[in-house]
C-alpha cells in the first residue's frame, strides 16, 4: 500500500513556475512507477508526465513537454513536478499517481494509488 500527498498548488500568473511535491508512505517507494496527471473542470483526467522507478525514464504529455520537469528523490520517498512558462490551460487539479508495474505509462488505468489533488490556477 502506497498513500500518496500533494502540496504546491496555488494561484501563480501566466509565465510564472510552481513545484509540486507528492509525498509518499511505504518503504517500497523506490520501487514504483509515479506519474502526474491534471483535470479541470468538465474535463476528463489527463496524464502529464510520468518518470520510472530509477529516475532515468521520464515521458511526457506533448502539450507540457519543454515547460514541465517530472523528478524523484527516493531518499525522501518524494516525486516533484516543476512547471514553469505556465499558461491558462494548465490550470487544474493535478493529481499524483503511482504503480507498482516495471515500466512508465501514460494511462490513468494503469495506476493503483492516487493523491487527493492540489490545485493548480494560471491567470492571465
Amino acid at each position: 500500500q502506497v498513500q500518496l500527498v500533494e502540496s504546491g498548488g496555488g494561484l501563480v500568473q501566466a509565465g510564472g513556475s510552481l513545484r509540486l511535491s507528492c509525498a509518499a508512505s511505504g518503504r517500497t517507494f523506490s520501487s514504483y512507477v509515479m506519474g502526474w496527471f491534471r483535470q479541470a473542470p468538465g474535463k476528463e483526467r489527463e496524464f502529464v508526465a510520468t518518470i520510472s522507478w530509477s529516475g532515468v525514464t521520464t515521458y511526457y504529455a506533448d502539450s507540457v513537454k519543454g515547460r514541465f520537469t517530472i523528478s524523484r528523490d527516493n531518499a525522501k520517498n518524494t516525486v516533484y513536478l516543476q512547471m514553469n512558462s505556465l499558461k491558462a490551460e494548465d490550470t487544474a487539479v493535478y493529481y499524483c499517481a503511482a504503480d507498482s508495474r516495471p515500466y512508465t505509462s501514460p494511462s490513468y488505468n494503469d495506476y493503483n494509488y492516487w493523491g487527493q489533488g492540489t490545485q493548480v490556477t494560471v491567470s492571465s
